[in-house]
């Protein structure tokens, strides 16, 4: 038997729930018991589709969470393009090479669609008129503008393309707050061929002046 496809707003018809890329397909999520919503139906990529059934977990919210983090990992080198370059400076390189010239052309594009993509927030599922209850806890972190659905996957993110230390970078985070994540980033870089004991002698001097801060 079918499932009960969602509500779906017009200006999203025939766009993926998870992503928002065009598809003409469905995922069906056959909800535990505790879900907090029914079984249903929403409008999914193959792409996308696929992932959710890998990461069934206790709600579609969860899945969602769970398909956003995949895509975030799969296309990590598409968004460190935006880590690395700029629009301006893209279409200004003076690029010899053919590759090169071939990543130039696309390199950008490439980058906006993997952003908006992980940035796309679906639309609140309605069955029949009726608003379903979110369960989840509201976890997203935004920062240098793409929208993570944790800090945790934002530092797993950054860790993996620009090559960081996670350990390190969420020691960091953890002492001086998700708020000041932009100079956590750059303490990470800076410290990046750093040994451990060195590592290790920035967290306490970060203690330390948090203990005086405060």
């Amino acid at each position: 038997m079918s499932l009960p496809l969602v509500d779906i707003p017009f200006e999203v018809r025939h766009h993926c729930w998870f992503c928002g890329e065009p598809c003409n397909l469905q995922f069906d999520y056959h909800a535990p018991t505790h879900a907090g919503h029914p079984s249903l139906s929403v409008p999914a990529c193959k792409e996308c589709r696929d992932l959710a059934k890998i990461q069934p977990l206790t709600s579609l919210y969860e899945c969602r969470t769970a398909v956003k983090d995949a895509l975030m990992r799969r296309y990590v080198k598409h968004l460190a393009i935006g880590l690395n370059w700029t629009k301006e400076e893209l279409e200004q390189a003076d690029f010899t090479c053919k590759t090169l010239q071939s990543f130039q052309r696309s390199a950008w594009f490439m980058y906006e669609i993997a952003k908006d993509r992980i940035n796309f927030a679906g639309w609140p599922l309605v069955l029949d008129g009726v608003p379903l209850a979110q369960t989840l806890p509201d976890t997203r972190f935004s920062f240098d503008g793409i929208n993570f659905s944790s800090v945790f996957a934002a530092i797993e993110h950054y860790g993996k393309a620009m090559a960081l230390d996670k350990s390190f970078l969420s020691g960091i985070v953890a002492i001086i707050g998700k708020q000041r994540f932009g100079y956590a980033i750059r303490l990470a870089r800076l410290h990046l061929v750093s040994d451990a004991a060195t590592k290790r002698q920035v967290i306490r001097e970060l203690l330390q002046d948090q203990s005086t801060a405060s």
